[in-house]
């Protein structure tokens, strides 16, 4: 099979490799991918060589939102979406049914486990979502992403007739709105640099896009920070109201994410943290796209077959269009 692998920063190429074995001891399929999407945390790898403090130790295949074939067995030809997180489960973090933030959990595309660049993956069944017909393999790639944006919206305790500001409006950002519409945010402003992205922000449902430069009221039930960079945090806090809700779920590049300290203490903020998601939000993420209450169906603006992954991560670093999806079933 071919696989994409990260040598080093800015250096990933294809190579003729061998199917996954099986892994004595675990229920697994053997997938087929079909299509992978590249996230922000791809293009840290991809740029810098590492994600906070994880670093590049050897050749890694990337890639963790995607969807795929089970090959062979009793659902040979299903349609999968695949969860990447494949937490312990003995530990008392998974226990408590945090296995997101289970401090031995492997995931897709990081550190030892390789993700979903490749032509085949073996990975556990009970990760496996099935695809309803209605949603095609891109979409399938997106509840990843979804998934991520339900668990922040979960974060924030969002209430009916909320206001909301989401601050970076990528694939993320975009999603976020679109979530914080269906659970009932009757005020959603998108802040967001790129002007395509703000034209897409208003598409998704925001009622206003404004550039970061631009004064911002300090008025917002929820704040979303969905960049990472110092700047976004600094202005998510500042755009909250007093007594408000920050939730941080862009990653910084580097390892430090800081902010005024006046600002949030003399207005009381909560501020959350959020990292990837919980269980359960596959099934919702389908249900929301089926009901019409969420669109993914112009998230993907451009899309590459395996064997030109370089130019994917190319045009997703240059930030030129919303989602990069590489079609490896192509």
């Amino acid at each position: 099979m071919l696989a994409a692998r990260l040598s080093s920063r800015g250096h990933i190429s294809l190579a003729e490799e061998s199917i996954p074995p099986p892994e004595p001891g675990t229920d697994t399929e053997l997938l087929r991918i079909t299509s992978v999407g590249l996230c922000g945390s791809d293009l840290h790898w991809f740029a810098e060589g590492g994600i906070g403090d994880a670093r590049l130790g050897r050749p890694l295949v990337l890639g963790h939102e995607f969807a795929a074939v089970i090959e062979g067995g009793p659902r040979h030809g299903e349609r999968v979406a695949v969860d990447p997180s494949v937490p312990c489960g003995r530990c008392p973090t998974c226990l408590r049914g945090q296995g997101h933030l289970c401090p031995q959990v492997e995931f897709a595309g990081h550190g030892a486990r390789d993700g979903a660049l490749r032509q085949f993956v073996r990975w556990p069944r009970h990760a496996l979502h099935t695809l309803p017909a209605a949603l095609d393999d891109d979409a399938g790639a997106i509840l990843e992403p979804l998934g991520v944006a339900l668990h922040a919206c979960d974060l924030a305790h969002l209430r009916l007739g909320s206001s909301v500001a989401v601050v970076g409006c990528g694939p993320i950002g975009l999603l976020l709105i679109a979530c914080a519409r269906a659970a009932g945010a009757t005020s959603v402003a998108a802040i967001e640099p790129l002007e395509h992205r703000r034209r897409a922000a208003l598409a998704a449902g925001a009622d206003t896009a404004a550039h970061p430069d631009e004064q911002i009221l300090p008025d917002f039930d929820v704040v979303f920070e969905v960049s990472g960079a110092p700047a976004a945090v600094e202005l998510s806090m500042r755009a909250a109201r007093p007594g408000g809700r920050v939730v941080l779920v862009g990653i910084p590049d580097e390892d430090v994410t800081s902010f005024p300290a006046s600002v949030a203490r003399r207005k009381g903020l909560t501020i959350l943290v959020s990292r990837r998601m919980k269980d359960g939000v596959y099934a919702r993420g389908i249900a929301l796209i089926q009901q019409g209450r969420v669109d993914v169906s112009t998230l993907v603006t451009h899309a590459y077959p395996l064997a030109r992954v370089a130019e994917a991560f190319a045009t997703a670093t240059a930030r030129i269009g919303l989602k990069v999806v590489v079609r490896v079933a192509d």
